[in-house]
């Protein structure tokens, strides 16, 4: 059995208390996860505060060439990484090494250069010359999901290094396996003690601790709603700048002039996805009614044909959800969906796995229609592959429902009228807006949601502002 050390000071270092950490796949216990507490986290961000005084003076080519390192060493040790990131996680091996991997790598090697990149401002008077520093801030802690875990671990740590602060990192407990490889990673390329810190442990225990740390004024965190108001709580008195990415009830909104054969691949596409267990996909698809009937018999027809399963296997397309725990939240709304007057066209319970996978935690992909805009299964994030499927007459009948849950961070739209197009891009609330596409992703844009989705931003100068303070320095030049 694998056992995972914290990566603290530049050492893996063992602990005596462990966490189970399991293959959704076969529902089996197969690795040990340090369970770790305030004692470890101290030491974590005594260390990082050492390290800082000398990383934060490196310029940013030196700081880049870290970066650039762990880069290629996880291209190179991609095959392992990714079965690694699969057996964590359950998601079908042909997608960690398509996206999971390759992501995390690009992380590290887009944030080493772009800092290089990286501006400030000047504003110059007949007497007076304005200019902006932007500074790194000190010792930053990252917190990440289980759904795409190396990709989003990385996605925090990366900008956060890149702009000279030392790191304090957890990845979750239930996924943290690839993280632990990183630690290995960062010993391999000699990155300088104390610069990043992996603690492993349960958020009610690490995070917790990592939040509420008076030496930690800056907090990264993805993960849920709930988790996310609980640190902005800790965080408001103690002034840490936060950055909450959180969870998203996501509109797909679907018109009779659009591309039909690119829309419905793309749409099972974003419902589907990793089991639905991305922030990021449509859960609520909204069709107009001319091509309602139409786009219905095409949707299930073509999820029915989705391969679930061994997620080893190159042709299985659903893989297992994440946990035991995770399913059985995912499975009860089925049965609030039927008490609500919802209709399941399409899967709607457990898949039985077989061989190895017989025991693994499988949900055939779910289709539900004849439900209300307002009700609780097209309000709450399910996070899982289930999505809801309502006819709609007008734009304005649309925009209103795609609009009427408290979540806000992306939204789909399909339609070949540019004009309508725009006007959706713009009174959508959402974070980010995809018009005839889904997750086309470029690492220079913001990437971040609105109302219950979030705070701030991340991604391209938005991370690295957010990874470093303004100063605004003023030379009087005489008269």
């Amino acid at each position: 059995m694998k056992i995972l050390t914290n990566y603290i000071d530049g050492e893996l270092l063992p602990t005596d208390n462990h966490l189970d950490v399991f293959n959704p796949a076969e529902g089996t216990v197969y690795a040990k996860a340090p369970r770790s507490g305030e004692h470890e986290v101290n030491c974590a961000v005594e260390a990082a505060t050492r390290a800082f005084v000398k990383w934060s003076r490196l310029s940013a080519s030196e700081r880049g060439e870290y970066l650039l390192r762990i880069a290629q060493k996880i291209e190179e040790h991609s095959e392992a990484l990714a079965m690694a990131e699969t057996t964590d996680n359950g998601k079908p091996l042909w997608l960690s090494k398509a996206v999971d991997i390759p992501r995390a790598a690009a992380n590290f090697r887009f944030f080493a250069t772009a800092i290089q990149h990286f501006a400030s401002e000047s504003h110059s008077s007949e007497t007076v010359t304005n200019y902006t520093l932007r500074r790194p801030i000190g010792v930053v802690g990252c917190i990440s999901p289980w759904n795409l875990p190396l990709y989003l671990f990385t996605w925090k740590i990366a900008p956060a290094l890149a702009a000279g602060n030392c790191v304090v990192a957890k990845p979750s407990e239930i996924t943290p396996v690839t993280a632990f490889m990183l630690s290995e990673i960062c010993c391999e390329v000699g990155l300088p003690k104390g610069v990043l810190n992996i603690v492993h442990g349960y958020g009610g225990e690490v995070g917790a601790c990592m939040t509420a740390h008076p030496k930690i004024p800056v907090i990264s965190f993805t993960g849920g709603t709930k988790t996310g108001a609980q640190i902005a709580q800790t965080a408001a008195p103690l002034f840490k700048k936060i950055s909450l990415e959180l969870g998203g009830k996501n509109p797909n909104v679907i018109f009779g002039d659009c591309n039909f054969e690119r829309m419905i691949n793309e749409t099972v596409r974003s419902s589907f996805a990793n089991q639905g267990q991305i922030c990021l996909c449509g859960s609520r698809i909204f069709v107009e009614e001319s091509i309602y009937d139409k786009f219905l018999e095409h949707f299930i027809a073509k999820t029915r044909q989705l391969k679930i399963g061994d997620p080893l296997k190159p042709e299985t397309k659903q893989g297992a959800v994440v946990s035991h725990e995770h399913m059985q939240k995912v499975l009860s709304y089925f049965d609030i969906a039927k008490e609500e007057g919802g209709k399941i066209v399409c899967g709607g319970k457990a898949f039985q796995g077989e061989g190895r996978c017989e025991g693994g935690w499988f949900i055939e992909p779910t289709i539900i229609t004849d439900l209300g805009p307002h009700c609780r299964t097209n309000q709450q994030e399910i996070f899982g592959p289930v999505v809801t499927v309502t006819p709609f007459t007008s734009d304005e009948e649309a925009l209103t429902w795609a609009n009427c849950t408290p979540y806000g961070l992306s939204a789909t739209v399909w339609t070949e009228n540019l004009t309508r197009a725009h006007r959706f891009a713009r009174d959508l609330q959402a974070g980010i807006v995809w018009i005839n596409c889904w997750l086309v992703r470029d690492l220079r844009t913001p990437f971040g949601g609105v109302k219950q989705s979030g705070v701030g931003r991340e991604g391209g100068w938005e991370a690295l502002r957010f990874f470093t303070q303004t100063k605004n320095v003023s030379i009087y030049q005489g008269e």
